[in-house]
């Protein structure tokens, strides 16, 4: 058989659903060709361009970080202190700060500015295996910001060995300019800014944030409906610091996903897992803010539902900069299995993306993303804290 380039000597931990567990195999041979895998399985040869020798590593697939707000100006550490001191999001958010700090520094940043920022802690994590990452918007909050924000999303994504989703999260704050006009706002965004975005293709996806200091049910839900009216599929920040019901509003629109869900009830949790909703699993903001209220884990299990999980990078509630130390989080804080945190930052973040017919998994016909870690075994990527095994990144531009 002819190959582009054989990975041989190698221990696989494939994801492939069709497989148990991790989808394990020892002795293994991973053959690519046109940057997509074509053979995954025990040790075969190939007639190849070029054969690596993985001297019994192990590769898995190139990890997914599909939950960031990576593109922001300037820093909330005195937020960090404040709450030390015990001031509690909440407070913060209604004394002026929170969200709209990071909104007003990102209004005053220039494109350049803001690029030149985000490309370094992208770097950061591509540095720890992540192949594909989903970066929003929201740090903007009006038609000028959202658009340079986005722009410079995708200006990330030029030269750069990495796919990137892009998600805009306009009902993210209501601006002050707007705090008279919650529905003024909501039309900006649905009459102007999403009709521009889907025009231009500046987006994959649109997000909203379903909470008592944000967004309401019925805001949320009438976002919604004006993207996916221009062909956006749509994301949920749901249930964060309160019980909305945002879990089961995402899985009745049909959301790719809904993330956060420390409030989420039963009836959420059964509502995404008879969806194809993924919940998606943010460590980072429950330890930054110290919360006490767990996502329902153990409801989402019992039920069967996909479960993902991100750092959400953002400058206020998860500066966190590792998807390793997250999927350590998940399992310390929130008692997630190694096989549900693996599974978490491959198989089910890319469906959280929708883009599970091309990455997250080793299977034939996938893009060639991969990781090749110096480990003994796949446990350790969750187990270790601030250790990073990376020996390889492959990422492979596949159409």
């Amino acid at each position: 058989m002819r190959a582009d380039r054989v990975f041989t000597n190698a221990r696989l931990a494939t994801m492939n659903p069709a497989l148990p567990g991790l989808g394990l195999i020892e002795n293994a041979t991973l053959a690519e060709s046109g940057g997509r895998i074509i053979y995954a399985g025990a040790a075969q040869k190939f007639d190849a361009a070029e054969i690596i020798d993985c001297e019994g590593r192990w590769i898995t697939p190139g990890l997914i970080d599909c939950h960031t707000h990576l593109v922001y100006a300037g820093d909330r550490a005195a937020e960090f202190e404040s709450r030390l001191a015990g001031a509690s999001y909440e407070e913060i958010a209604r004394a002026g700060g929170g969200i709209m700090s990071t909104v007003n520094a990102t209004r005053a940043a220039s494109r350049h500015a803001l690029l030149a920022t985000a490309r370094a802690r992208l770097e950061t994590l591509k540095a720890e295996g992540v192949t594909t990452i989903e970066i929003k918007s929201g740090y903007g909050l009006n038609e000028e910001c959202e658009l340079k924000i986005l722009r410079v999303i995708a200006a990330l994504a030029v030269n750069n060995d990495i796919d990137i989703s892009r998600t805009f999260l306009g009902p993210h704050a209501l601006p002050p300019e707007y705090a008279a006009d919650r529905a003024g706002f909501l039309r900006l965004l649905c009459e102007s800014l999403l009709p521009k975005i889907a025009a231009e293709n500046l987006a994959d996806a649109a997000d909203a944030f379903c909470e008592g200091i944000a967004f309401t049910p019925a805001e949320t839900a009438a976002f919604f409906k004006a993207a996916r009216a221009l062909g956006l599929p749509v994301k949920l920040h749901a249930d964060q610091l309160s019980n909305l019901h945002g879990a089961a509003l995402a899985a009745e629109h049909g959301a790719l996903s809904a993330d956060h869900l420390e409030y989420t009830d039963d009836a959420g949790a059964a509502a995404i897992a008879a969806s194809n909703t993924v919940a998606v699993i943010l460590p980072g903001a429950f330890y930054t803010l110290r919360e006490t209220q767990a996502p329902p884990i153990a409801a989402l299990r019992a039920r069967g539902a996909k479960m993902a999980i991100a750092t959400d990078h953002n400058p206020g509630t998860s500066p966190l900069y590792s998807l390793l130390l997250a999927m350590n989080m998940a399992a310390v804080k929130f008692r997630m299995t190694v096989e549900e945190c693996l599974l978490a930052v491959t198989r089910h973040a890319a469906a959280a993306l929708g883009r599970a017919d091309r990455i997250g998994t080793l299977e034939p016909g996938k893009k060639s993303h991969l990781a090749i870690w110096n480990i003994e075994r796949p446990a350790e990527l969750v187990y270790r804290i601030g250790f990073n095994p990376l020996h390889r990144r492959i990422w492979n531009s596949a159409p």
